[in-house]
């Protein structure tokens, strides 16, 4: 089953397109509700916040923007239905999640011990250390979001990096 599922006419974006207008306005998420711990959650929707503040996201073929995200898993795929500003389906792109579950893995192991370190009241050089650890693992995930979405959509890199933090909520909520 390929990645990309289309559903407009394949049209190419205008060269003149502004790319002021090549990001997202709006995000969808499947659900909700609050995830099973107040950092998860806490890092969710400042994710959520950051990415509607400042994004770049530029679908391959697809014109016009501002653009709204619906982001969710549905068999084991992750699917980032694109919409334009009325909410009109215009393309969908689907990844298979295996090349992440090594890393949202590792991600939720950091973000619990992050949590049980501050319960603790740990040490700040060890609390540093998770987040550095954190840090690593949100720039490999973007990476990797990045290189599955090559000539499909474009993205920056904090944009990249928000949308794995958002990866990792829904793979939690699964």
């Amino acid at each position: 089953m390929p990645d990309t599922v289309r559903r407009d006419a394949g049209a190419a974006a205008p060269a003149e397109a502004d790319p002021a207008q090549r990001r997202l306005a709006n995000l969808v998420l499947p659900d909700a509700t609050p995830l099973p711990s107040a950092y998860a959650e806490a890092d969710r929707r400042q994710a959520v916040a950051d990415l509607l503040t400042e994004n770049r996201f530029d679908p391959t073929g697809v014109a016009g923007g501002p653009f709204a995200l619906h982001l969710c898993v549905r068999d084991g795929r992750l699917v980032f239905d694109i919409r334009d500003g009325e909410d009109t389906p215009v393309r969908a792109v689907a990844l298979a999640l295996g090349p992440f579950r090594r890393l949202i893995k590792d991600y939720h192991l950091i973000v619990e011990s992050h949590e049980q370190a501050v319960a603790e009241g740990g040490h700040e050089a060890r609390i540093q250390a998770i987040d550095m650890g954190r840090r690593g693992l949100h720039n490999e995930g973007a990476e990797l979001l990045t290189q599955r979405l090559e000539g499909r959509i474009g993205l920056d890199f904090e944009t990249a990096r928000r949308l794995f933090t958002l990866v990792c909520a829904l793979h939690q909520r699964i």
